[in-house]
């Protein structure tokens, strides 16, 4: 029998190409939601991480601008003096500099004291004239706690912050950013140093005026062990009434401490605290901390290579002594966190009525109209930086890495520093980010804070 062969079916090229372009449709739509799906998650794991970090740089700015200007107990007291407004204000208090050698001459500090110094003796700092090496004990002036400088681009006002040994600006890795701001304070850690009486150590005072001849350093439990003294290094002993600052040697052998009649003023003495005045005793080397904050270039990619992003620094009692022979008591520079562009501050001040106003650096320390009134001060030049209420810090905090998905609408971010206060594209802000060395395809976003400082408590 005859069996007839089966027909073989099968496509023709023009369905096969139809069936191709079919498929890569469906393929290239796949593709487009994927790439889709992870630019957005991209951008949600950038902003994520910026918010997260944007918050710790303004929480750990404010933890230490709260502490501006601290002295243990003794900020302000005495009368309250009324001002022409009808308003009381309490003056503010000073410690009494007994030391010869606070600060030297040129930048930083003789004694090693004090770190991160720009404003010294005789110094000229814009309109202000600071006085000379004083002669005798006098009042610690206010330009000594606190120092700010408004940065420009090609610039910084009252003076160059490099003057304290901080990099110069640039825009390559290393280099202070342009076009950021920087601050230092100082305040007292009230966590360390020595309590006086109460079988802790003791004061031994001169029968004639009851003015200290020595001290004998007994640690009682918690507190430091006294060979964390120095011997040369200053002595700041305070109670809610006010302070002093003087030049000990250390005798290790008895815990004794000195004051040498060649590192001390002649004129007068400092004097034995009251008793039941809490009074303690603090190495000012040692517990008075300097803190600096200032913005610095960085490799994204740790490899001294563009892209770069920018840090946020702590910078701890100034680092090396003068002489460059070892670092001061507890000196440290230390990165907190990365992605910051930008960083401004402004300065609260109260005037004799009662009205806040918000300044600049500059015009902060060309002030010489203070109030509320340091007792005793010795000079009006660089008054007003203890008299500073509170402090309004902005920072502008970026992605890091650039998204080159971004649209324009991304793009767009606010400073109200700079009185943009709508998206604007990088381009229409007066510091844009290519003049500081970043590229313009990031995400952006503002973090403000309003600090009330410790120092001010009329």
């Amino acid at each position: 029998m005859h069996h007839p062969r089966p027909h073989q079916h099968g496509v023709t090229l023009v369905e096969l190409m139809i069936a191709m372009v079919l498929g890569m449709l469906v393929a290239a739509g796949i593709v487009t939601v994927f790439i889709s799906t992870s630019n957005s998650n991209r951008a949600q794991m950038q902003l994520a991480r910026l918010q997260e970090e944007g918050r710790f740089a303004i929480t750990r700015l404010s933890a230490d601008l709260r502490m501006a200007n601290g002295q243990y107990c003794a900020n302000t007291g005495g009368v309250a003096q009324p001002s022409a407004s009808g308003l009381y204000l309490d003056h503010l208090l000073a410690p009494k500099v007994y030391a010869r050698n606070l600060i030297g001459t040129a930048a930083g500090s003789s004694s090693g004291a004090l770190a991160d110094v720009t404003t010294v003796w005789g110094a000229t700092s814009g309109t202000v004239t600071y006085p000379a090496i004083p002669s005798v004990s006098y009042s610690m002036p206010s330009f000594l706690f606190m120092r700010g400088y408004d940065c420009a681009l090609n610039a910084c006002t009252p003076v160059d912050p490099a003057a304290a040994g901080l990099p110069a600006s640039g825009m390559a890795a290393g280099n202070r950013i342009r076009g950021t701001d920087v601050i230092t304070v100082r305040y007292v850690d009230p966590s360390s140093g020595w309590a006086i009486g109460a079988a802790g150590s003791s004061i031994s005072k001169t029968s004639s005026d009851g003015s200290i001849s020595s001290i004998i350093l007994n640690p009682r439990a918690g507190e430091p062990p006294r060979s964390d003294f120095s011997s040369g290094d200053l002595v700041m002993l305070a109670d809610c009434s006010g302070s002093q600052i003087f030049a000990a040697n250390y005798v290790a052998a008895s815990g004794t401490l000195t004051l040498p009649s060649d590192r001390n003023f002649d004129s007068s003495r400092p004097t034995a605290p009251r008793l039941e005045s809490a009074a303690k005793l603090f190495d000012l080397n040692r517990n008075l901390q300097t803190v600096t904050y200032y913005l610095k270039l960085v490799s994204a990619n740790n490899d001294s290579k563009p892209p770069l992003t920018g840090a946020l620094i702590r910078r701890v009692n100034g680092g090396l002594r003068l002489d460059g022979s070892t670092n001061q008591p507890g000196a440290s520079e230390d990165e907190l966190v990365r992605g910051i562009e930008r960083m401004d501050f402004r300065y609260g001040v109260e005037d004799a009525d009662g009205n806040t106003r918000f300044l600049t650096a500059e015009q902060v320390d060309a002030s010489t109209n203070c109030p509320p009134a340091e007792s005793d001060a010795v000079t009006s030049a660089g008054c007003l930086w203890r008299g500073i209420k509170s402090i309004e810090v902005s920072v502008l905090m970026d992605g890091q890495a650039p998204l080159y998905s971004l649209s324009a609408g991304e793009l767009g971010y606010v400073y109200g520093i700079d009185n943009i206060t709508q998206p604007t594209m990088p381009a229409g802000h007066p510091i844009r980010p290519s003049d500081q060395g970043f590229v313009d395809q990031m995400l952006r976003r503002e973090f403000t804070a309003l600090v009330a400082v410790r120092n001010y408590n009329p």
